[in-house]
């Protein structure tokens, strides 16, 4: 482990469970949960800001050693072959389970009473952007082609990882971070079926197979401990931290999109995500915009109107998207579907459990 900062004790909310469809190359060290944060004040928020009142501790990420060595990382760059990642296959899809969690009124008042934190994005370089809204109406898609550049092209990619011996894919984002080199996808995407992916791999402005800002190993894996011991939907949230490549960390290569937790819900949004299932071939980027809406029957997710498909998982979520510059504070991740709503896609709600996660990859040194 190459932490380099403390991990910032921060509050609790509850969640519950399914799925739509990484590799590592040491084998799991982190099945059990891990020990409760310490402390229980306010602390300020990484990158980003705001101090938080705790009234209690979250069980901190679990962390799972990746390519870590010059040479995994060799021997991971090698496997991805052009081939191999064309042939790679979405992961079959999640469903929640029968006794899953439902949206109450007191889970509500459980998420809204963590403070607010948001982080701002950041240009190649490391210059923080303000993100705004544009100044037209955000248009409405359920899953078409982005076409219109900025930086999402850029910091959403996919990512390639083996799952039980077979090559597969997910989404994921670059995120503005303390060691520019944080991905924030799903949990799924780094872990399933007890056991995490090997040969995880970050690909950002993947088109049609090319990889035109190359292909980023993970050093080292983190997901939210009750995605890690019982798959809860509700927690399916995940960071990567990345190698360098060519002596340069990621964000500064392709930026990093803002992040923010513990926000309100029913807010217009933006999805991204390389849905690789029919009708879609993962080939280039997708999204869906439109205002979320609440999960009403077995989980506390958050939901669009969106068709896309496996693959997706793990792709961005944004509040405050503008689709002039390709900005936005992303607030979620593609989760999962249910098998007879193939409209609508949910994702977890970003909460402390979230912002967890992603302080522990953003405090997390690189070889």
């Amino acid at each position: 482990m190459r932490r380099t900062a403390r991990l910032i004790p921060i509050l609790t909310a509850i969640a519950g469970s399914t799925l739509l469809s990484t590799t590592i190359a040491h084998g799991a060290t982190a099945d059990a949960t891990a020990g409760a944060g310490a402390g229980a004040t306010a602390g300020a928020a990484g990158a980003g800001g705001g101090g938080v009142t705790a009234a209690r501790a979250v069980p901190q990420p679990v962390e799972e050693e990746a390519a870590d060595t010059k040479k995994e990382q060799q021997t991971v760059q090698r496997y991805w072959t052009e081939a191999k990642m064309e042939a790679a296959r979405p992961l079959a899809a999640l469903v929640p389970e029968k006794d899953g969690a439902r949206l109450t009124a007191g889970a509500l008042a459980a998420q809204t009473a963590a403070d607010p934190v948001s982080v701002p994005a950041t240009e190649p370089g490391g210059d923080t952007v303000t993100v705004t809204k544009g100044s037209a109406a955000a248009r409405t898609s359920t899953g078409a082609a982005w076409t219109r550049g900025g930086a999402i092209v850029k910091t959403a990619g996919r990512v390639f990882f083996t799952y039980q011996g077979r090559n597969a894919s997910c989404s994921a984002s670059a995120v503005t971070s303390e060691n520019k080199s944080t991905v924030i996808t799903a949990g799924h995407c780094v872990r399933m079926g007890g056991a995490f992916h090997e040969n995880w791999v970050f690909v950002p402005g993947y088109q049609n197979g090319n990889r035109p800002h190359g292909t980023w190993v993970a050093t080292t894996l983190y997901t939210t401990p009750q995605w890690n011991n019982s798959e809860d939907v509700n927690y399916d949230v995940a960071s990567a931290v990345v190698a360098p490549l060519n002596g340069r960390s990621l964000t500064d290569v392709v930026g990093g999109q803002g992040v923010s937790f513990n926000q309100g819900r029913r807010q217009q949004m933006h999805s991204f995500g390389y849905p690789a299932a029919g009708p879609y071939d993962g080939s280039k980027l997708v999204y869906c915009a439109g205002r979320a809406f609440d999960d009403f029957l077995m989980s506390r997710d958050i939901g669009l109107n969106c068709d896309m498909t496996g693959g997706s998982s793990g792709g961005p979520w944004f509040l405050t998207f503008n689709e002039r510059t390709g900005l936005g504070t992303l607030n979620s991740v593609n989760s999962f579907k249910y098998g007879f709503a193939a409209g609508w896609m949910f994702g977890p709600y970003f909460g402390t459990e979230a912002r967890a996660v992603y302080e522990a990859a953003q405090t997390t040194g690189t070889p």
